[in-house]
């Protein structure tokens, strides 16, 4: 007789990484100086996601210009401030001023222009600005806001060494942000660890994710290497379902991941469509005044 077999316990896969970027300087708007993260070149796709930029200077000069109206259709723009005030307008009508961690999760959509001024005259400016997809059958959707204070986030405290903001998607523990009704399903981060702390996060499988250092030093612990990363890198994680880490100093990190279209994408500018000929309507309707226009305070 067959002896039966007792099904060995399986661990779940830990996420290496397969790719560190430490970004290039550029300027965007009215020549605010940052650092470019995404996109990576044609070749290398991080679905859903299409840009991150790093705003972070104490110079006036470098951001005191901001971004004067633009236009935007086909995706979400996440602004997330940890030093500094911007000051907001769009043609919707929709106004506003976000504050040192604060966070804008704006659904373009159809279309709007906007514009993001600085409200300061000094000090440091510190920020991120984080590009997301949306599906087609959403890319024409009115446009919309979720914008919330910094006492509107959740923190949850680990340990007395790690606490976690907690802006969208819900974390292992339980926590959830209050950024809801997103296609691409996210998670977003904002981790602080104390020296020599182990951080482990459930992120689910076939989502794309990736870290941004903001400070300090962390090891990850792939499924078969250990990898350091330092501040300003950015890291994209592997397939798996654990990410695992340990801090090497104190550090603060983002954790960012979200479901893939799998969609074609024709992009340009402020516009991210599925087909060329998308793309040239966009233009035309932005030409044609179809967006509206920002009304600057008088």
């Amino acid at each position: 007789m067959k002896q039966s077999q007792t099904a060995k316990p399986t661990t779940p896969l830990q996420r290496g990484i397969t790719r560190i970027a430490n970004g290039q300087p550029t300027q965007d708007g009215a020549g605010v100086d940052l650092v470019r993260y995404l996109p990576f070149p044609a070749s290398v796709q991080l679905d859903p996601f299409l840009l991150l930029d790093v705003i972070k200077s104490d110079r006036p000069e470098q951001y005191i210009a901001g971004f004067p109206p633009h236009p935007h259709r086909g995706f979400e723009t996440v602004t997330y401030l940890l030093a500094g005030r911007v000051r907001h307008r769009d043609s919707a009508g929709h106004a506003g001023v976000l504050k040192s961690g604060g966070v804008q999760w704006m659904t373009a959509g159809r279309g709007i222009e906007h514009s993001e001024i600085p409200e300061q005259e000094s000090g440091l400016l510190f920020g991120f600005q984080l590009w997301i997809n949306l599906p087609a059958a959403q890319k024409m959707q009115a446009p919309h806001y979720q914008e919330f204070e910094p006492e509107q986030i959740p923190v949850e405290q680990r340990s007395a060494g790690q606490s976690i903001r907690v802006i969208a998607g819900t974390t292992s523990e339980g926590t959830t942000g209050p950024v809801t009704g997103i296609s691409a399903a996210p998670l977003f981060f904002d981790v602080q660890l104390a020296k020599d702390e182990h951080y482990q996060e459930q992120i689910n499988t076939g989502y794309t994710a990736f870290l941004y250092i903001i400070e300090g030093e962390i090891s990850i612990q792939g499924e078969f290497e250990h990898r350091t990363l330092m501040g300003n890198q950015l890291a994209v994680l592997g397939e798996g379902e654990t990410l695992a880490l340990k801090s090497l100093t104190s550090t603060r990190f983002l954790v960012i991941a979200g479901e893939p279209i799998n969609e074609p994408i024709a992009r340009h500018g402020p516009f991210v469509m599925n087909t060329q000929e998308q793309l040239v309507q966009a233009y035309k309707d932005y030409e044609s005044g179809a967006f509206g226009h920002v009304e600057e305070a008088r």
